[in-house]
């Protein structure tokens, strides 16, 4: 959030930017926190489902990623559209890669 403070001798606006603190980081770290025990007790409980648990755990880790890049390595910030495009680029190619090597292994 940028702040206006006006300077008496010139008249000038200088603008201020505050400093993101460390609160966002720490309720992200605590998020990051709960869904790792959350996954580790589907799996460690027995009498989940199989199915049931994949897809929890599938849930969880695009969230926690989603997390983990938006906070950790600031892509919410302004000026950092590139390196999303290149990693939306990567993630498109990793994605490929691993439907045509399940659709070689499993459909050949």
């Amino acid at each position: 959030m940028a702040t206006e403070q006006h300077s008496p001798s010139d008249g000038a606006v200088k603008h201020r930017h505050r400093q993101e603190g460390p609160q966002r980081h720490i309720v992200v770290f605590v998020l990051s926190v709960v869904l790792t025990l959350i996954a580790f007790a589907a799996v460690a409980a027995g009498g989940v489902n199989a199915t049931f648990a994949v897809i929890l755990l599938l849930v969880m880790a695009v969230f926690q990623v989603i997390l983990q890049m938006g906070f950790w390595m600031h892509l919410k910030d302004k000026g950092h559209l590139l390196p999303i495009i290149f990693m939306l680029g990567g993630f498109f190619i990793a994605g490929t890669c691993i439907v045509m090597a399940l659709y070689w292994v499993w459909w050949d």
